[in-house]
């Protein structure tokens, strides 16, 4: 367990224990005497395993891990949707996608959902959203519970009129054309800046706003989303930062003997040198990520509001760096599904590694419940209070669930195991498709004890762990799907996991 303070050398150690101890009691009497903020800080695709704190030792993210060493991190939290906008709004409502309405990437929330913001609002705070948040319509005051928003679009028009300080005779990537360049270009294979400096960036204008949103509301009860769209493609990352990584520092992961089948079209002419910088862009991404993430928090403390503010960082879902040939997420292997999760709370909560199974969609019933608001009505998370105050829950979760229902896919996955289902009838629309575009159903079994990169399926030679996940598969739809009632009577396993997987957004 990391300590809070660091010891002088030439304290005697019980001295210093003592005098810890007594400094956290004071600290948490002093954050118990008053309500605290609310600070949610979220990036965009960092992959649970691009983390300095994670064991990687190549990850520069050093702010990053000073907020892990003082926070709850949660080694194993996993997103219940490897995509962007179900995944969000799934957080957002604290139900599984299926069940919030958005399980494709184009679909708006409902105005009349319930939010964490509308139930933070009933508790007497002021809700703001900065940044990305994939709403997929106009900001407005009140949607989904915010008093303030500057999202996708009004945040880049606010950008781009700012007087813009374009560098010159420096190589920098192009407009971003997912899908009509060829990939290299659009995954910016070569490792190529923005062409700003990093004053001029648009996640550092995203910054500023959130700074002086903090100055405005430094006396007010204020809950925050600040959502940086960093590490997501094309990876970007200001002039300055050039050469920081380059391709030559990566090697490209293997690609297993059933891979091959099912790699995107779109990946196939993807050579070492292009993967490798993929890579490169990537963790340069991050490494500005990591300047922005601890700007923030920098700026929290200089108003001396850290010490009252409950402060969560996490990702919407992970990203594939060449993982089973792919650079992407819409997928159920482990790099897409894996993301951060920190929670810190000085005074409230004592840092420590939380190893156990947790998913996103806890993530919004924890915060009602430090914070003391209402509940949300419905709830198909659980709170990880218990972790926070050094105790284990009554219920530990043995196992995450994730849907992908572009390509009509679900997986879930245990200490030991990792089962995918996959209709296979589904032509996929987001631009992953493979050579063979509609399969058929196919299901996947892998031994993470003795397979941790998922590449032999085992699924013929275990048909009871098949059975066992396919029938907690099936109550994870059952327990929570708005159609569950009209589920067909007498469908095989199989076929009534294909009928839950069919998206059914409004």
């Amino acid at each position: 367990m990391p300590n809070i303070l660091n010891p002088a050398p030439s304290f005697p150690r019980r001295t210093f224990l003592q005098s810890a101890a007594t400094l956290f009691t004071a600290t948490r009497a002093r954050a118990a005497a008053q309500k605290p903020n609310f600070l949610f800080l979220i990036a965009d695709d960092h992959a649970g395993y691009v983390l300095g704190a994670d064991g990687n030792s190549q990850a520069s993210t050093p702010n990053l891990d000073r907020l892990a060493a003082q926070s709850v991190r949660f080694a194993s939290n996993f997103c219940n949707s490897p995509v962007c906008t179900p995944s969000r709004q799934s957080f957002l409502t604290g139900q599984l996608p299926h069940a919030a309405g958005v399980t494709v990437l184009s679909t708006p929330l409902q105005d009349d959902k319930p939010t964490i913001a509308k139930q933070l609002k009933k508790a007497g705070y002021q809700t703001a959203v900065l940044g990305k948040m994939h709403f997929n319509q106009p900001a407005r005051p009140g949607l989904h519970g915010f008093d303030y928003m500057l999202t996708e679009n009004e945040l880049t028009r606010a950008w781009q009129q700012q007087p813009q300080n374009i560098p010159k005779g420096i190589p920098a990537k192009p407009p971003w054309h997912p899908f009509k360049d060829p990939s290299r270009i659009w995954l910016n294979a070569d490792d190529l800046p923005y062409p700003r400096y990093q004053s001029d960036m648009r996640s550092t204008f995203l910054l500023q706003r959130a700074k002086q949103y903090l100055d405005e509301n430094k006396d007010k009860q204020f809950a925050l989303w600040v959502s940086y769209q960093e590490p997501h493609s094309p990876f970007d990352f200001p002039i300055q930062d050039r050469y920081r990584f380059t391709a030559a520092d990566f090697t490209t992961p293997k690609v297993g003997p059933e891979d091959a089948p099912q790699i995107p079209l779109i990946f196939r002419d993807l050579n070492d040198a292009d993967k490798r910088g993929i890579i490169a862009a990537y963790y340069n991404s991050a490494r500005f990520l990591d300047a922005n993430i601890g700007a923030t928090l920098d700026h929290l403390q200089k108003l001396g509001l850290a010490e009252n503010t409950f402060v969560i960082y996490m990702a919407d879902h992970g990203y594939m760096l060449g993982q089973h040939g792919r650079f992407e997420k819409h997928c159920c292997y482990e790099p897409a599904l894996r993301v951060p999760l920190m929670m810190r709370w000085p005074g409230r909560i004592e840092p420590q590694v939380i190893h156990d199974i947790t998913e996103s969609v806890d993530v919004p019933h924890t915060i009602l419940d430090m914070l003391e608001a209402p509940p949300l009505p419905v709830r198909h998370g659980q709170s990880l209070r218990p972790y926070l105050e050094r105790k284990r829950p009554a219920n530990p979760r043995h196992h995450s669930f994730s849907e992908y229902l572009e390509n009509e896919e679900a997986c879930i996955r245990t200490p030991e195991w990792k089962f995918i289902h996959c209709s296979g009838k589904r032509e996929r629309t987001e631009g992953y498709k493979t050579a063979n575009p509609t399969p058929g159903r196919y299901i996947r079994l892998y031994n993470l004890k003795n397979d941790p990169g998922e590449f032999t399926n085992v699924a013929e030679h275990n048909p009871k762990v098949v059975a066992k996940l396919q029938e907690l598969m099936l109550k994870r739809f059952r327990d929570t799907h708005p159609d569950a009632s009209t589920e067909p009577e007498r469908m095989s396993a199989n076929d009534a996991i294909d009928w839950y997987l069919r998206p059914r957004d409004a």
